[in-house]
């Protein structure tokens, strides 16, 4: 992916454009001494602040925003942002494509930029981790529709309804996923093969079948990959055949599954009478 890293130790950006529908950029950045003059983008900025605080002006409005809270900065709304102590801040943001939510939440967004909740902001920063791991794509793609909703439903003022079932759409999903293994399925191609919004895919599988789609065909890949190490394959090799990014990527997810590295697990497997879990 495209990347870019700029600054000193005191004022450090990286920014980068993920291979996520629906998320323009991603940016994390320190600042002590810079200070944002009035602008404005094209795209809705998602903002955490992480250390400190943050100052600015929202269509001429004073605002503030804290690390208890997710910013939201509607497309074509003035605004600018300066550190609210000496200290500086750090900030992480998802910038989303004008698309993303729908023009008439601008209003909106303008009265209320700041949405208070727990569960809101652990969802931007699962976000931001599934968007920093290389091989990530399909849970972040999900993780990103979830977070759009959710943004949609708190702008738009309306309660959270229950997961209606969906039994066959989750069967249907999971046929998808494992008739592409290794080659994957992204969380677009599965909506429109299926007919059913990506919010409402994740949620209804996650129901239904007790695990993300992401997740589920991890442990797929993983059984995958471990078949491959006993026959014989190198981690290495064993990681592209099963459709992981690379060996580290297989490395992480293995080692999270089955409590040990791939390169391990076949030095153990390999000796008399030892045994491996299920």
């Amino acid at each position: 992916m495209p990347e870019g890293t700029a600054g000193s130790a005191a004022e450090v950006v990286r920014s980068w454009r993920p291979e996520v529908p629906g998320v323009a950029e991603v940016l994390h950045a320190r600042f002590t001494r810079h200070a944002y003059p009035v602008h404005v983008h094209d795209t809705w900025a998602v903002l955490l602040v992480d250390e400190g605080a943050v100052r600015y002006d929202l269509d001429r409005r004073h605002r503030g925003a804290l690390g208890s809270a997710v910013t939201v900065l509607p497309p074509g709304v003035p605004h600018d942002g300066r550190a609210a102590t000496g200290a500086g801040f750090r900030k992480r943001v998802l910038y989303l494509e004008p698309q993303a939510l729908p023009a008439h939440l601008v209003g909106a967004a303008v009265d209320e930029p700041a949405l208070a909740g727990a569960a809101l902001r652990g969802a931007v920063v699962a976000l931001h981790a599934a968007l920093s791991l290389p091989g990530e794509e399909l849970e972040a793609a999900s993780r990103a529709a979830l977070l759009v909703a959710g943004l949609r439903r708190r702008l738009e003022g309306r309660e959270v309804h229950p997961v209606r079932r969906d039994v066959p759409l989750a069967a249907r999903l999971r046929d998808l996923l494992d008739a592409h293994v290794v080659e994957g399925v992204t969380l677009q191609r599965a909506g429109r093969e299926l007919h059913a919004a990506p919010e409402h895919l994740v949620r209804t599988f996650r129901r239904e079948v007790g695990m993300p789609p992401h997740a589920y065909l991890t442990s797929r890949r993983v059984d995958l990959a471990r078949r491959l190490l006993l026959a014989g394959h190198r981690p290495a090799q064993a990681a592209v055949l099963a459709g992981f990014h690379d060996q580290a990527h297989l490395t992480r997810h293995f080692r999270r599954l089955l409590g040990v590295p791939p390169g391990r697990f076949t030095a153990r497997a390999s000796r008399p009478g030892s045994t491996m879990g299920a």
